[in-house]
């Protein structure tokens, strides 16, 4: 055989050899490779907590790299803290309701709907007339969720925080009182106790707004009436009816006279 020949034979059987040998070498990679993926399937699966931290790392390691590409924190979860919701999947009732007081007091119609819900919610659950409620927010506060009066009533409805403490420990501390539903529900509470003090509904928007012992409560009752008159006629529902007369000051108790000092000393608001 010639030499050139034999040059060429070696040469293929060398290129013959190095491919037989990558693939081998491949295959067995390959072959490893999987087992490792079987065994790091098998170890999460029975280490929950190896892999919720490995979850914890590697979304934190993606939220950097989103920081450091746009300079800002990516929060995805960051709408779930939004009190808002779209209005046109309210009732067709309560939507209109939102969209009125959205028009007057200039507060996105969002929000105003998740409040109109909880409200209609609470006054089902109360016995109590879901626009009053409604009534007594935009009197109080305009729907300011951080609205505070010069004598420290905070929020929606406006709540003395400092003498209803103890409402607000069953949503984690005194700060609820500026997260807008928190707020919501410790003021229906609170006005359900000075209807029931007061034996009618004008009296306990006196003792409300802690005027139940002074001569005028300064037209906040009439207010808060006309604007539930006119937020019933918004829901489409008939007028209400007319008020009972608040009790006098005679037919009180003393304990129940007791009851509205402290109350009328701790929330003095001027509307």
């Amino acid at each position: 055989m010639p030499a050139s020949a034999q040059v060429v034979s070696g040469l293929r059987t060398f290129a013959k050899d190095v491919a037989d040998g990558f693939i081998e070498i491949t295959h067995n990679g390959f072959a490893l490779l999987g087992l490792a993926v079987a065994f790091a399937a098998i170890l999460l699966i029975s280490r929950p907590d190896l892999r919720h931290s490995g979850e914890a790392q590697l979304r934190d390691w993606l939220q950097a790299r989103q920081v450091a590409t746009l300079g800002t924190p990516v929060e995805p979860d960051a709408v779930e803290r939004a009190t808002a919701t779209n209005p046109t999947e309210l009732p067709k009732e309560q939507a209109a309701v939102a969209y009125w007081l959205s028009k007057k007091y200039r507060v996105a119609a969002e929000p105003l709907a998740v409040l109109v819900s909880e409200a209609y919610e609470l006054g089902e659950r109360n016995q109590l007339d879901p626009t009053l409620i409604l009534a007594i927010m935009a009197i109080e506060s305009s729907f300011n969720p951080f609205a505070q009066s010069s004598v420290g009533a905070q929020g929606l409805m406006q709540v003395m925080t400092r003498v209803h403490t103890d409402k607000y420990e069953h949503f984690g501390g005194q700060l609820a009182a500026f997260d807008p539903v928190s707020n919501l529900r410790v003021g229906v509470k609170v006005l359900k106790e000075c209807i029931a003090r007061a034996g009618s509904l004008e009296g306990g928007l006196r003792y409300y707004v802690g005027a139940a012992n002074l001569p005028s409560d300064g037209g906040y009752a009439s207010k808060v009436l006309a604007e539930h008159a006119r937020i019933r006629q918004i829901a489409g529902r008939p007028a209400p009816a007319p008020a009972k007369p608040a009790l006098v000051a005679k037919e009180a108790t003393p304990s129940t006279v007791a009851a509205a000092d402290v109350v009328a000393d701790s929330k003095l608001l001027v509307n």
